[in-house]
């Protein structure tokens, strides 16, 4: 007798079809048909803005002096996905590489990183990824303190742009550069914190890194559990991330 396999991810998909599921009303009055064509221009505008304002951040920081992370390296690593995604997830630097092809989370990092979103039924591509550091730091060494200093100016405008409703850091690099913590990731890990940034609140989850957990596979079931926080989080805030 063959044991019927079970689809893990039926639960989330049911959730999360619960959620897209439309309220009808009715109502006697007319149709405003342009309503939703104003609404697709407005989305088109700031889908612009965003795009803008993201190109001038480069920009800045393409332009940075006496930088010895930008001089050694072949690439400005900005951010990939979904600049209009409410998650926002923030690794500490990109390595050998991502400094090749320009793209962020590559090769056995990228991988895992798909795997471990998977598992709380989100796409890759359907979430925003940055770093602290937009430069490969040499022999992909840990990013100094000072380097992740002068570095958090532009990720907090990056975070901005994107105004996302969630932050992933990914790292205690990231973790020092938006929250100001040195503590051991260890003992800030697993709890939800703000940051407040433009008058604007963020809820963020600190969590290890995928380079992390491939070097320390052990720490993997609690990296699980911060995931499947991240994963009530979203359906608590009724995120619509398909």
């Amino acid at each position: 007798m063959t044991k019927k396999a079970l689809n893990q991810n039926a639960k989330y998909v049911q959730e999360l079809e619960d959620i897209i599921e439309p309220d009808f009303i009715f109502d006697n009055k007319p149709l405003n048909r342009f309503k939703i064509t104003n609404n697709i221009e407005q989305s088109d505008e700031q889908n612009l803005n965003k795009k803008t304002r993201l190109l001038e951040l480069k920009k800045k920081i393409s332009s940075i002096e006496n930088c010895n992370l930008k001089d050694n390296s072949k690439n400005l690593i900005l951010g990939d996905g979904d600049i209009n995604s409410p998650i926002m997830l923030i690794g500490e630097a990109p390595g050998e590489k991502e400094d090749n092809t320009g793209l962020s989370f590559q090769g056995d990092v990228g991988e895992l990183l798909k795997k471990m979103l998977m598992a709380i039924n989100i796409r890759k591509e359907k979430i925003y990824l940055t770093y602290t550091i937009n430069f490969r730091p040499p022999e992909d060494r840990k990013p100094t303190r000072k380097e992740t200093q002068r570095y958090s100016v532009f990720l907090k405008e990056h975070i901005t742009i994107i105004n996302p409703k969630i932050i992933i850091l990914m790292g205690s690099t990231a973790m020092e550069a938006v929250t100001n913590l040195n503590n051991k990731i260890s003992d800030e890990r697993g709890n939800w914190k703000e940051i407040i940034l433009k008058n604007k609140t963020y809820p963020l989850m600190i969590t290890y890194s995928p380079s992390y957990l491939i070097r320390f596979s052990e720490n993997k079931k609690y990296s699980w559990e911060d995931l499947k926080k991240i994963r009530k989080k979203i359906e608590d805030l009724e995120i619509n991330i398909l």
